[in-house]
């Protein structure tokens, strides 16, 4: 008696424990991290293939721009089997990557130059009304950025990848008047040159 008690308590303790659980989320399809205010553009899809043993894999990689006409702007590199996941993948590094460039009266604050391997890039300020002056991926880059006016020459190599990380090496090197008089511990109303004379 007391052997078929213990077993028939096992047994519903054994159901207790094995509750329903919920519907289990779908593997493998991951929900984009870019947000919806965000704006993408593909600048590079290439075909890249391994040799192995039996001969050649091919597989894709993208470089994608990722920014919200705000300041914020990011870029990532994908690889995958199929160009639509290497574009995904490539967004979502992109996305976490972002920083900020200081954008002043719709253009940049200072020249600067931005270098990385073969690619040179040198940007300048310019006027009301002057408009992008930039191509590929450079000009993606700005455009998304929030940059209505700059004035841009590429040194040094065409590079889609090398092009853009030169542009970021240059945004990393800019400063805002604000920042600037923040670190020198000045009125920032100081260093501003006044026109009117």
């Amino acid at each position: 008696m007391t052997t078929e008690n213990t077993a028939e308590k096992k047994s519903e303790e054994a159901k207790e424990k094995k509750a329903p659980r919920g519907p289990r989320p779908p593997r493998g399809k991951k929900e984009s991290t870019t947000a919806p205010d965000f704006e993408e553009r593909v600048v590079a899809v290439n075909r890249v293939a391994k040799v192995v043993k039996g001969g050649r894999r091919f597989s894709f990689s993208a470089l994608v721009i990722v920014g919200d006409q705000k300041g914020k702007v990011g870029y990532g590199l994908g690889k995958a089997k199929e160009v639509p996941d290497a574009i995904r993948k490539a967004s979502q590094e992109a996305a976490k990557t972002m920083i900020h460039v200081p954008i002043e009266k719709g253009t940049i604050p200072h020249e600067v130059l931005g270098e990385f391997d073969a690619g040179k890039i040198l940007f300048k300020p310019a006027s009301e009304g002057t408009g992008v002056k930039a191509a590929g991926a450079c000009r993606t880059i700005l455009e998304l950025a929030g940059i209505k006016n700059v004035l841009t020459k590429s040194l040094r190599g065409s590079n889609p990848h090398n092009v853009v990380k030169a542009t970021f090496e240059a945004f990393k090197q800019m400063r805002s008047v604000d920042q600037v008089a923040k670190v020198r511990g000045v009125d920032a109303k100081s260093l501003r040159v006044s026109k009117a004379r």
